[in-house]
């Protein structure tokens, strides 16, 4: 699903009613229609509704809403928040609609009107917000920022037009007051501000309404923001002909593991099985192979030389590309390698040498990190799977800085170094070197754990051993990942969920996504 920022939003608007001919009145109907729909599905008992309104387009899509609740005998109040007289084109149509039909409709433009509509809110058993949607420029400060905050204050249940009002389009970012949503009923296509924190927290949850955009007009955009679905998901799964045996799906080689971080290689390991790979062969410093042999059994290991300290030497090079080449195996680096100084050279050298996809994490991105010229080493197969303070030391900015623009940050750095980057957070944000964008739409709070890092690294270098490219493999084994945590979730909560429990759930993730069972 495409992701729009305010300004396609706009030109989406624009051209459907100039071009295609659609009046911006029957949109604006479409989408009252739509969110009265949400207030049915998810209020059903809800008896008194109050509809506050600002005087653009959203409080017109508000009006509406107002009016078809009206009509079919819903005790309903709307509360403007600019004069009447500031009402302009469809919105002041629909406000006279309103008037003509007796609408309850009251003013609140001072703190005297504004203490007298507390009561009202207060006893209302549902608020819709229309007060800002994407036009909204700045934060909102002021007297608005007053009635958004006694909204708030109510502690009753809001579903909010397009965007809570207060709410940056593109951003996520409030920089002043911001309605908490229960719902948004966002029309069209969801808006980046929708889906990124803390944006995604103002949301609540999300529903994406179809009021009447021509296909041919959105593509036009050439949007390069996606949302993934599990359409999306099924579309990108590997196929498992009856007709095939373990060489048919790939190998993959991980290069993982110092002393005290076996847990990390033994999860990337199994990651790369579980998501199907044919073979799996573990690169780990020899003292510590006979615990990894303990830990995997489907696993098979290579010994390697180490340091004095348990970490993989320089010296182990020759015998990974050996084993890589030899095999053409997907190389995974990074899990538990630790940031000694001749495992950093050797990870070096590794990228620079090795032509084979390669997913990079944990301590192989802080490697590069430390070197950053070797970036423009790195192959256009590679992915790197940075979290927000590896993806910080990467581009030296701070973690707050990445999280204001993560999605910019993305897909400015995917471009420039020709590979493919899995910025992992809440969402995981996937860029390619084409400068196309996925915005992840699974997984859960549960997930922020140790080891969930190294679950995905083995996912996704499964994937692209199974004949995915780089950036399929990214974004479905982001997907799976987040999924299999869901699932996880869903049947023992969120507190002390595992990463071992995420890489069991992976099959059942995929069979949900391959369709094969609902159960």
């Amino acid at each position: 699903m495409k992701v729009v920022t305010a300004q396609q939003m706009r030109q989406i608007d624009q051209q459907t009613i100039e071009q295609i001919g659609i009046p911006g009145a029957v949109l604006m109907e479409h989408a009252g229609s739509a969110v009265v729909q949400t207030i049915r599905q998810r209020f059903p008992e809800c008896r008194r509704i109050a509809v506050v309104v600002g005087k653009g387009n959203n409080g017109g899509d508000g009006l509406v809403v107002a009016r078809q609740l009206a009509l079919a005998g819903q005790p309903v109040e709307v509360i403007l928040v600019s004069p009447p007289d500031h009402f302009a084109g469809d919105a002041l149509t629909n406000l006279q609609i309103a008037q003509n039909l007796e609408v309850p409709i009251t003013s609140v433009l001072s703190e005297d009107e504004l203490e007298v509509a507390k009561n009202q809110l207060a006893s209302s058993d549902l608020i819709v917000d229309s007060i800002f949607g994407t036009g909204l420029r700045g934060g909102v400060q002021g007297f608005v920022a007053r009635v958004i905050e006694c909204i708030n204050e109510t502690g009753r249940p809001v579903v909010a037009i397009d965007l809570p009002s207060g709410l940056a389009a593109d951003t996520g970012i409030a920089e002043g007051a911001c309605i908490q949503a229960a719902y948004t009923a966002t029309m069209g296509l969801p808006k980046r501000g929708n889906l990124i924190h803390p944006g995604a927290t103002f949301t609540g949850q999300l529903e994406v309404a179809d009021i009447g955009f021509p296909p041919s007009v959105i593509d036009a955009q050439n949007i390069e923001v996606n949302w993934t679905q599990p359409s999306d998901a099924a579309r990108l799964l590997p196929t498992r002909p009856t007709h095939s045996h373990k060489g048919t799906y790939g190998r993959v080689f991980v290069t993982a593991a110092s002393t005290g971080m076996t847990g990390a290689a033994a999860l990337t390991s199994a990651g790369a099985l579980r998501v199907g790979a044919g073979l799996v062969t573990l690169g780990t410093p020899k003292s510590l192979n006979p615990i990894l042999e303990v830990k995997l059994t489907e696993v098979m290991t290579l010994p390697l030389p180490e340091t004095v300290e348990g970490s993989l030497a320089l010296e182990a090079k020759s015998y990974i590309l050996e084993a890589v080449e030899r095999t053409k195996s997907v190389l995974a680096i990074g899990p538990g390698l630790s940031q000694h100084p001749e495992t950093v050279a050797l990870v070096h050298s590794l990228v620079r040498e090795s032509d084979a996809p390669t997913v990079i994490d944990a301590d192989g991105i802080n490697a590069l990190s430390k070197s950053k010229d070797i970036l423009s080493s790195l192959s256009p197969q590679t992915v790197l799977t940075p979290h927000p303070g590896e993806m910080a030391r990467l581009i030296d900015e701070t973690v707050g800085a990445l999280e204001r623009d993560r999605i910019g940050i993305a897909q400015r750095f995917a471009e420039t170094h020709n590979l493919t980057l899995v910025l992992k957070g809440a969402p995981t944000v996937i860029a390619g070197s084409n400068g196309e964008v996925w915005i992840n739409s699974t997984g859960n709070a549960g997930m922020a754990t140790g080891g969930m890092g190294d679950v995905l690294t083995g996912l996704i270098a499964g994937l692209i051993a199974q004949g995915a490219s780089s950036f399929d493999a990214a974004v479905l084994g982001v997907y799976l990942h987040g999924l299999a945590g869901d699932i996880v979730a869903e049947s023992i909560g969120m507190h002390g969920l595992m990463a071992g429990d995420v890489l069991d759930s992976v099959p059942k993730a995929i069979q949900l996504c391959s369709g094969e069972s609902q159960a």
